[in-house]
């Protein structure tokens, strides 16, 4: 398949999903919504925009995954959502309400994990349940870490610490530790990037496992297609910076569940894994681009130092004369 040119983008990309992938049923009102932000850092000439005009509806009970490529700014749009950092402009909203900072109501898995290597499993998730629900009795606390140890897997190994654990262990505490403030987002910021390829198909299959069983809504942030496909309802690509934007929202609109095997066979699976691809692909092109024919050739300052002329009679070493 040949890949679009700039300004046929959105047509040729969306044509060559079935009519099937691109019918939408009613969308409910979001939970979450993004309207016009931008954020960027530094100041004066030193500033480098990140995102610009990102707007964006989270609706209830989806799986939303927002794909790019690295350094395009999916961190910094998770950590908005998550109310790490504040918007230079625009506006985020959930249930109505300004997003003005961090809240057990918006929980978020870090690419990292965030463990703290003195505590063990128990410990770590406990950390964010005692905080969220003081009012609760200890044991109702403890019973509650214990459900979500189980619900990772991980009963056999709740004494234990970072350090005696596996990347994969490690990632399913930082989720069930998330998991456990009960949020009514769940934001996942590339969460299983670090992890070797049997590990992560193993933990798609468990986040779509919890996510099915909690219901909550879930945002994941991934430059994976295949894994946007295998575990979205929607996938937003986000377009490369520097000031970048979202692209046309993409319908995945495959029955679940959803078996890895059988979708390389699914003729629709196809046609979306080429259509979001060749997308990013052409707006990659577009950037550079416009990257090039915007700066040009970067003059480089050199010093100005003069070269030695080695014809002249020099000292020796031993500082003999000459």
């Amino acid at each position: 398949m040949s890949i679009a040119t700039s300004s046929e983008i959105t047509a040729d990309h969306l044509a060559v999903i079935p009519k099937s992938v691109e019918t939408q049923p009613p969308a409910p009102a979001p939970i979450m919504a993004v309207r016009n932000v931008s954020k960027g850092y530094g100041s004066g000439a030193t500033r480098v925009g990140v995102l610009n005009g990102i707007n964006l509806n989270l609706r209830e009970g989806e799986f939303l995954a927002v794909v790019g490529f690295s350094g395009s700014g999916k961190t910094t749009l998770a950590q908005l959502l998550a109310g790490l950092v504040k918007p230079d402009s625009g506006e985020i909203t959930m249930d109505g309400e300004p997003v003005t900072g961090p809240g057990p109501e918006r929980g978020l898995v870090f690419q990292n994990y965030s463990l703290l290597p003195w505590l063990t499993v128990r410990g770590n998730i406990a950390l964010s349940v005692d905080r969220v629900f003081q009012s609760w009795s200890k044991t109702q606390r403890r019973e509650h870490v214990d459900r979500f140890v189980e619900l990772v897997g991980l009963t056999h190994a709740i004494h234990r610490r970072p350090h005696e654990l596996s990347g994969g262990m490690r990632q399913r505490v930082s989720l069930a530790r998330t998991l456990a403030m009960k949020p009514k987002v769940l934001l996942l910021d590339e969460p299983l990037s670090a992890l070797d390829a049997l590990t992560r198909s193993v933990m798609q299959d468990e986040i779509l496992k919890i996510w099915q069983e909690e219901k909550q809504t879930c945002l994941m942030i991934t430059n994976d297609v295949d894994e946007a496909i295998l575990v979205a309802d929607r996938i937003v690509p986000l377009n490369p910076g520097p000031d970048a934007g979202l692209g046309p929202a993409f319908t995945v609109g495959l029955e679940r569940p959803r078996d890895k095997t059988e979708l390389n066979h699914n003729e629709r699976f196809k046609h979306l894994r080429n259509a979001v691809t060749n997308y990013l692909v052409a707006v990659r092109q577009r950037a550079r681009s416009r990257e090039t024919q915007k700066g040009g050739a970067v003059e480089i300052q050199r010093p100005d130092i003069q070269p030695v002329d080695l014809t002249l009679p020099r000292k020796a070493i031993l500082n003999s004369p000459i």
